[in-house]
């Protein structure tokens, strides 16, 4: 019983994480791509990019996630 807990904690911990380390880094890339879309409308494409880009790492944390949860098994 306790492990499991443990197991659900762990997995919670990893998915948390990255969600707080993309919004982070989003936060960041977001603001200098609004900075430079201001001075050239052309870099709209390329600010939307890396915008997305940091949404990568809340996936991989979803997979580890389902990863700890299937040591569960």
């Amino acid at each position: 019983m306790a492990e499991t807990g443990l197991i659900a904690i762990g997995a919670s911990i990893a998915f948390a994480a990255s969600a707080l380390a993309s919004a982070i880094a989003e936060k960041a890339i977001g603001t200098a791509a609004i900075g430079a879309m201001a001075e050239k409308e052309q870099l709209f494409g390329k600010g939307l990019i890396l915008t997305v880009i940091p949404e990568t790492i809340v996936i991989f944390g979803l997979v580890v996630a389902i990863l700890i949860i299937g040591l569960a098994g």
